[in-house]
């Protein structure tokens, strides 16, 4: 799976929409699995540095022990709603899918960078639902429904 660099540099303008969106809000939300493969909500933050999309976790957070087993994980934000007097003027919500790779981490805190496998946008134009998205097998999509 490709690092954030390696998707920004195949995507630059959908990348750096799909940054901004998960930039906009502190809090994003993150799915893991848990040890029954069952899946676990989780809030998270986010930081985009040294060309990769990382999270952090305090030390022997659920979350980072379901990362330290099974690595894949979503995380989906800013969670917002159409405004009701003009739904198109909707910032959108973004989508990234991937693997989450152990860092090394300072007294018991928990870093992981996470390799893309998916990213997806979400927004409306002129009151239809645009999704756009991109991996590395099929590259960028973009379709509408109503």
């Amino acid at each position: 799976m490709p690092s954030w660099a390696e998707f920004a540099a195949a995507q630059p303008e959908f990348a750096a929409r799909v940054r901004r969106l998960m930039e906009a809000r502190k809090h994003l939300t993150m799915a893991t699995l848990r040890r029954d493969g069952s899946p676990r909500i989780s809030g998270t933050e986010v930081q985009f540095t040294g060309g990769q999309l990382r999270i952090g976790s305090m030390p022997n957070a659920v979350k980072a022990r379901d990362l330290l087993r099974d690595g894949r994980v979503a995380i989906h934000g800013p969670t917002t709603d159409p405004p009701d007097a003009d739904p198109n003027g909707w910032v959108g919500e973004a989508k990234v899918a991937g693997r989450a790779l152990a860092l090394d981490s300072a007294e018991g805190s928990h870093s992981f960078a996470i390799d893309i496998d998916e990213a997806v946008v979400t927004s409306l134009d002129r009151n239809r639902l645009v999704v756009e998205s991109w991996n590395p097998r099929r590259g960028y999509e973009r379709f509408e429904r109503d």
